[in-house]
């Protein structure tokens, strides 16, 4: 296991190419991408059995992940990149034409690590799914991960996908949703409350866990004991509990840094709070 000071410092340098990959093109969403920085971390540098110098979009005997939400794309593109997926100087082509790194995963361009397109909500889990499927077909016995928004399950299909993956006994799915209560139109309460979730995904018949999305080690102990409770015939589902825009002060709580993107006093600020000893790209 990494150590906890390697992480953080890896961690902060992933906030900071967030802040200064939206920051460049004023577009992007580093609300969201910044709450979900610890669990990134952690899963590309402890839980997630991947090498990135093989990596294929078949990913036979190896873990996979898919991003539902996929307008956090510019935290998945820095740990991508820091994780040796492909160079670290691209994180500036950000948004820009001609970018295989669009504001929106897709494969057209074959970006190394990315094997669906993603950011159109609900359609992760069903992804996921299939590619857990798969895996069992072929008697892989590698894990799929999948992360997911708590405004996304507003979306139908994301329950008739949980039906499907319990009804099916998917048990080498580990889904996590990124629970900061937020989404573009503000609090996800007021948009459409969604009840007691721990409730309704274990009705649907999921094994359901719960973590601090922002302490990484609450979320490396948990990551690891889901990987515990796979292939005892249920999916497993983590809430996981994150503050949207984590590590910028001004940034945290409230919609507002949903999608929008920091000024230049913003992002010398933003990049203030912090400070690592990797290099910015």
């Amino acid at each position: 296991m990494t150590e906890i000071s390697t992480l953080k410092d890896f961690a902060l340098q992933v906030r900071r190419d967030i802040v200064r990959m939206v920051h460049a093109v004023q577009s992007g969403h580093p609300g969201g991408s910044l709450g979900c920085t610890e669990f990134a971390t952690v899963l590309y540098n402890d839980i997630l059995q991947h090498n990135p110098k093989e990596w294929d979009m078949n990913g036979k005997e190896q873990d996979l992940f898919f991003l539902s939400n996929g307008h956090i794309s510019p935290l998945w593109y820095s740990v991508l990149a820091r994780s040796g997926y492909f160079p670290t100087s691209e994180l500036a082509t950000f948004r820009k034409l001609d970018s295989r790194l669009q504001g929106h995963p897709t494969t057209h361009e074959g970006l190394p690590g990315v094997r669906i397109a993603s950011g159109s909500l609900g359609q992760g889990l069903s992804a996921a799914i299939g590619a857990a499927l798969s895996k069992k077909l072929n008697n892989d016995e590698r894990l799929v991960f999948v992360l997911m928004g708590d405004g996304e399950l507003q979306e139908g299909q994301v329950w008739e996908a949980a039906m499907f993956a319990a009804g099916k006994k998917v048990d080498n799915l580990i889904a996590t949703i990124d629970m900061n209560g937020q989404q573009i139109d503000g609090a996800t309460n007021d948009v459409l409350p969604m009840g007691d979730l721990k409730a309704k995904w274990e009705a649907f018949g999921w094994q359901v866990l719960s973590m601090k999305g922002n302490d990484l080690e609450d979320v490396r102990a948990t990551l690891l004991k889901a990987k515990t409770q796979t292939g005892l015939g249920k999916p497993i589902l983590i809430l996981m509990e994150t503050i949207m825009g984590h590590g910028v002060d001004f940034m945290m709580a409230g919609h507002k840094w949903h999608g929008i993107a920091p000024n230049d006093e913003q992002l010398a600020d933003a990049l203030k709070q912090n400070t690592s000893t990797l290099v910015d790209y």
